[in-house]
């Protein structure tokens, strides 16, 4: 058994600085510090990377700060549409699920897809679908609507656009996709990264949240990233998988391939977000192109820290 675990957490990549105007700073800082500490309990007792980072992930679903689960932003019919995919690193098994309505926690349905399906991704109407096979619980639409995704929606409706995460996404500079990556005390990798999307979003979008290789990657020979930005950049880059293949292949530690895959990411697509990473031995890193970027970490067993910058 290793010695050590490290969990990181994110809540998006943009233009943050409306949060400092807002003084709800402390409000984001208190609630990664709460998830941190609860996910640093499960993976002292032993749990695995790959519980840790469904429940960190619930957990930030949960909390209507963040564009994921409840708080989720509306498409264009004024609804709230998800997508989540989980990874394990220590066989590469994956669930996903995209453009699913009513589901508590969509980051639960893509570890059901994960653990008891022959597939890797389920989509509308059949995830919903495989989600009362799974027991997993609905909520009404009014769960999922806070107000100020309400505001944000009926501004991108007025402007007839789209917004999306990054600093280019309106007045309301609005926070994106939540993620998270373990190791556990055993040295196995997992991430997980959830998401409502873009606001006014149509046609069935699907950003990278849920694509393999895209907004989340894990393998235990290499490092786990979830992503976080503008999804088709990531989409078309595959990002998460090209940072674990600048660890594999150039022997990169975890740092070195964030910070690669984002000038990747920038010189390619001139793309827009961030990911988080830990690698095989549990060191955290994070690269991000937009001005700012929400995140905790808990590097090697150590200190619990939170930023954002």
């Amino acid at each position: 058994m290793a010695e050590h675990f490290s969990l990181m957490i994110h809540g998006g990549a943009g233009a943050l600085e409306h949060i400092r105007r807002e003084g709800s700073e402390a409000g984001f800082m208190q609630s990664l510090k709460v998830i941190l500490q609860d996910g640093r309990q499960l993976l002292e007792k032993g749990g695995t990377a790959l519980d840790a980072v469904e429940y960190c992930a619930a957990r930030l679903e949960d909390d209507p700060l963040y564009n994921a689960g409840r708080g989720s932003v509306l498409n264009e019919y004024g609804e709230v549409e998800m997508d989540a995919a989980i990874m394990d690193g220590q066989d590469l098994a994956a669930g996903a699920v995209a453009a699913i309505t009513s589901i508590k926690n969509p980051i639960a349905l893509a570890r059901c897809v994960l653990d008891q399906s022959e597939h890797v991704m389920l989509i509308g109407k059949g995830a919903k679908e495989f989600a009362k096979l799974c027991n997993l619980p609905a909520m009404p639409d009014d769960y999922f609507v806070v107000e100020s995704r309400v505001r944000q929606w009926r501004e991108a409706q007025k402007t007839g656009g789209m917004m999306l995460d990054h600093e280019d996404a309106g007045p309301q500079r609005k926070l994106g996709t939540i993620g998270a990556v373990a190791r556990d005390l055993k040295g196995n990798l997992a991430a997980a990264t959830s998401t409502g999307g873009i606001v006014n979003k149509r046609w069935g979008r699907v950003g990278d949240s849920p694509i393999i290789g895209a907004g989340v990657f894990a393998d235990n020979q290499t490092c786990a990233v979830s992503a976080t930005g503008y999804g088709e950049q990531f989409q078309r880059t595959v990002l998460s998988k090209m940072i674990a293949d600048f660890v594999y292949f150039k022997q990169m530690t975890a740092q070195e391939a964030a910070t690669a895959g984002i000038e990747y990411l920038v010189e390619k697509v001139n793309g827009l977000g961030g990911v988080i990473v830990i690698d095989r031995q549990g060191y955290c890193a994070v690269g991000h192109s937009t001005s700012g970027m929400i995140y905790g970490w808990i590097e090697r067993s150590g200190e619990l820290c939170c930023k954002l910058a």
